[in-house]
Order: C-alpha cells, then structure tokens, then sequence
C-alpha cells in the first residue's frame, strides 16, 4: 500500500509537467504491471532523496533590480524604504506560499529606540591641560550617543586603555583592576598584533570578537565608563574614514532592553589622536608600543572631555519577516533550518544645508539586496519539494545597525534553539559570474564543514581555501547572533575561481571594496547573476542535507559556541 501511494504521489508529480504529461498519463494506464513496478521503482533509486529544487536566476534578478532601486530608498531602518522593504517582503512571502511563521503573521516585531546626535546644538570639545584642542567634526573626530536621552553633559577625564580589551584565555587584561568609573576612553582599533614569539595569540593576523567596537562597548559600559573614542586606523577598520564620518551623524539604534548604552561613542582620527597625546605631555608611538605588552596599564591623560551633547530620541517598531516551510517528517518537522540575510541597508541621507547636489541614497544592491532576494527565490525552490525538517527563511532588520533583528530573533526566537538545527546566513553575494568553488568560511568549527563539502562535491565545486580573516567577518554578520546562542553557523561566500575571465572578474570583484558602504552600491543589468544563483543554489542544498539528516550539526570538540550549548 505505502509502495502505491508513493507511486501515485510521483504521477501526480509527473503529470504536472507538461511535456512528460503524456507519459504519465500511459504509465498511469499500466502503473500496476509487475514489469512497470519494477522499472519504475529502479528510476526512483536513482534519483538522489535530498536534492533542493532549481534556484532560478531570472526571479533572483528581478526582486535584487527591484529591492535596490531608488524606490525603496536605500532600505534604511526606520524609513520609508525599510517600511516599503518590509511590506514588499512579507507580500512576496504569501505569493509563494509559505506559511507565517510567528502565529499568523509573517512580521516579528522588535522596539529600537532611535537616536540622532544633532551636532551643531552640541558643544562638546576636548580640553587639555586647560586649553581646547580644535578638533572638527567629521575630520577629526566624530561621536554620536547610545543612551536614549535628549541631553547629556560631560565633564569626564580621559583615559588610554590599550585595545580595551579583558581576555583571560589570552592572559590579556588591559585594565589591570584600574577603576575607569566615569571616565572617557581612548582605546586602539582592531586586537593586539600577533609577535614572532607568538605568532597565534589573537587568532594571528585574523580578527577576533575582541577587534569589534560592539566589543569594546560593551565592557566599558561592564566598568562604568561614560564613552568610548576608538582610534581610526585605515589598515584595520573596513570602512573608509569618509564612510564612517558621513553616517556618523546618521540615526543610530539600539535594543532599549541592553542596559541603555554609554552616553558617548565615536571615532578618532590618528592625527588627532596624536595631538591629544602630546597636549597630555604623552609619546603617542610610545604608548602604541606599550599596549602590545601584556603589562601595560591604562594611562591618565591630562585632557576632559566636556560639553553637551543633544539627541533627537525617538522609539520605533521594525520587522524580522519570517517565513516558513513545515517539514514532512512527522518526528523531525517541529525542528528547523534557518536561512537567513538582513534586509536593510544605510538607506537615505537628509541634504544638509549649502552641500552640493549629490547621490543620498544608498541603495545597497550588493549590501544586502542580494541576500534578501537570493532568500526569496530559494524560498520559492524550497515551496516545490519540503524537506523532512522544516525550513525557516528569515529576513533580519537592523543589522546594519549591529545586528540587532539576529539578536532580537536569537533571545525571542519562534523556534526553540534547541531544535534549531543550523543557520545558513546570505550577506553580500556574487555579481560577477559563476565559480569552481564556493566559500564556507566558518563551517569548520562544526559539522557543518564536513556537509559543506559533501554538498560542494554533488555540485561539482571545490570548498575555496580558508583565508586569514583579517576583517573578522566570522563576528560581523547575523550568523554570528546564532553562533553566539549555541546554532552552528556561518554565511556562505563567494567563490574566487571563476569559470570563464579570472583575470577580469577578480578585478571586478575587488573593486566592490571601493563601492561598499557607499552610494555607488547599485545595481548592473550587465551583472553576470549565474554567480549569485549558483551560491543561493549551494546553501539551500546545504540547508537540505541539515533538514533530511538523521541528526542535527554539533559543533566541533572544544569550540566556544558549542559550550553554549553544552556539548
């Protein structure tokens, strides 16, 4: 009996196609023949069990030319476009048939509460030893709040504290117990450096959570201090200092519910920063060279940070969209599988009085307009042949923001995280053309990696070789909100070997670098997208095997994430 309901199901499935229509219809006529059985079930064998349905280029091209154009205005967090963005993707969902995945609805609402520094009704200045050095914003600094008040004032001393950085597994203490409690401080971009007595400590030349600012904010706000000021270093910051100073003065938000946030961030410029030291009576390439060591200690500079500082706050919802396709085992479809990719971007900048004319809107095409339109037509695969776990496509608000919609989902997620088995994170995809390999960059820590491969070698594509992750991207997407609460994780990358004009298309795509952050990030109809549906086509048959396999991804022996979990 299970054999003829099988065999039904794959005619009906058969029929549905037009030109194997006829052939169903005569199989259908002699289905019971003892030779039809048997022939019919050797077909059947042969076909692989867990193979995603055909991701198709043509549906990825139209939602990516449609979520970066000038109508959605750049996808900006609390912004017409992000609103546009949301509506557009919670409608697209229902079209294709998923199921929402919070109750009945496909939005997950999260509380930001929005803070915009207004620099010119602020007054705030350095002074060292009595004098106020003449620092302009936007070229020699920058700062903005993340405490939701109208008005802050300060009158707080400065203080040098290395990289700001305390971890015990690298016998690193930066403080040294030293009480910074109201107190302003300057600390060094990236990790301490690697030495050629110890080549590994802090990853190497690789980044590590501790390079974050996310990082470095979060323990001054542990000791009480009132601010941060990183020192921007070109080498080290991925984005240029013109990016980095034109959003400065941007809307920022944050999760009301993370224990408010240091009333004063922001960045200064290494000019700057020297400046600072030797009006402190301080040797700014000497101080460098101390906090390499593990014995230095904070440094008291003879400055203040003083003045006011005027917010305009505002508290705003934003969507996580989530869509779901339940899974067809009876014992497996309460797990999931979760893809994921953020739909926002820096979206549209306010003209400010006397500029000239210029592009304000940041249309992020490659920045993330590919991951949430690659999502939409994975999803749309994914509807055609439902895997035995269920499958949850999610696309995340305010990641530009520090990941705020992942690290919503991760603390209110719709699944238990115990039964979520993996998340496979889309962020920043390939427009330039299809590739022998394919980036699984973060895989490695779990069992991910073994299965990345597997999957690479049934598309015939070769894992591209781990590089030293200087930018510390393994910390700097959604996946990582996932990692940090137990779920292997990672974002599948490009490949770098491509099939057709290496020399053209590596120079193609290092000039990305140039448009990232930028309002020049837009969309090409030239692209070449076979590239993009190729890398969408490889993490839904990832998330596949995940879903259909007898057990869910652990992570690798000794790994930090997996002790979140308790393995």
């Amino acid at each position: 009996m299970m054999l003829r309901c099988f065999l039904l199901t794959m005619l009906k499935c058969l029929a549905a196609i037009p030109t194997l229509s006829p052939f169903a219809t005569a199989m259908n006529r002699s289905l019971f023949r003892p030779t039809a059985l048997a022939t019919l079930t050797a077909l059947c064998f042969l076909a692989p069990s867990s193979h995603a349905a055909n991701v198709e280029e043509s549906a990825l091209r139209a939602h990516l030319a449609l979520l970066s154009s000038d109508l959605f205005e750049g996808r900006g967090t609390g912004q017409r476009g992000g609103d546009l963005t949301m509506a557009y993707l919670e409608t697209q969902a229902a079209v294709l048939g998923l199921q929402p995945a919070n109750g009945k609805s496909f939005r997950q609402p999260l509380q930001l509460a929005g803070i915009k520094p207004l620099v010119a009704e602020s007054s705030l200045q350095i002074q060292a030893q009595g004098q106020a050095l003449k620092f302009a914003y936007g070229t020699d600094w920058v700062w903005n709040s993340r405490a939701p008040q109208t008005t802050l004032s300060f009158a707080q001393q400065l203080v040098f504290a290395g990289y700001g950085t305390l971890a015990p597994e690298e016998r690193w203490d930066d403080f040294k117990g030293t009480d910074v409690r109201g107190k302003i401080l300057i600390v060094l971009a990236n990790d301490p450096q690697p030495t050629s007595a110890e080549p590994e400590r802090f990853a190497g030349k690789a980044m590590t959570y501790y390079a974050r600012r996310s990082y470095k904010f979060e323990e001054a706000l542990k000791r009480g201090a009132q601010g941060v000021l990183v020192i921007y270093n070109e080498a080290t910051v991925p984005s240029s200092w013109k990016a980095v100073s034109e959003h400065a003065d941007n809307e920022q938000f944050m999760l009301p519910n993370s224990d408010t946030g240091l009333p004063m961030v922001g960045w200064l410029t290494e000019n700057a920063a020297r400046k600072l030291f030797a009006a402190s009576g301080q040797h700014y390439d000497q101080l460098l060279l101390k906090a390499e060591q593990r014995d230095f200690t904070p440094v008291a500079l003879t400055a203040q940070l003083q003045g006011d500082l005027m917010n305009k706050v505002r508290t705003i919802s934003q969507d996580n969209i989530a869509a779901l396709v339940p899974g067809t085992d009876p014992k497996l479809r309460d797990e999931v599988v979760i893809y994921s990719a953020h739909w926002d971007h820096l979206g549209k900048l306010e003209a400010k009085p006397g500029e000239a004319a210029k592009d304000l809107i940041f249309n992020g095409a490659v920045d993330n307009a590919s991951g949430s339109a690659a999502l939409l037509a994975m999803a749309k695969a994914a509807v055609q042949q439902p895997a035995k776990r269920s499958q949850l496509f999610l696309w995340l608000a305010a990641e530009e923001e520090g990941l705020l919609g992942s690290e919503y989902y991760a603390s209110h997620p719709l699944f238990p995280l115990q039964k979520t088995a993996a998340n496979l994170n889309l962020d920043t995809l390939n427009f330039v053309g299809r590739t022998k390999d394919i980036g699984v960059s973060g895989s490695e820590r779990s069992d991910l990696g073994t299965l990345a491969s597997q999957v690479a070698t049934s598309m015939q594509l070769t894992l591209a070789p781990r590089r030293v992750d200087t930018q510390g991207y393994y910390f700097r997407s959604d996946h990582f909100s996932f990692a940090k609460a137990g779920i292997p994780a990672f974002s599948v990358g490009s490949g770098s070997q491509y099939v057709q004009n290496q020399e053209t298309n590596s120079a193609k795509r290092a000039a990305y670098g140039q448009r990232y952050h930028e309002a020049s990030d837009e969309y090409d109809a030239s692209w070449d997208l076979s590239g993009m549906a190729q890398q969408a086509q490889f993490a839904l048959n990832l998330g596949r095997a995940v879903a259909d396999g007898e057990q869910m991804p652990k992570w690798k022996a000794g790994d930090v994430f997996g002790k979140v979990r308790g393995q």
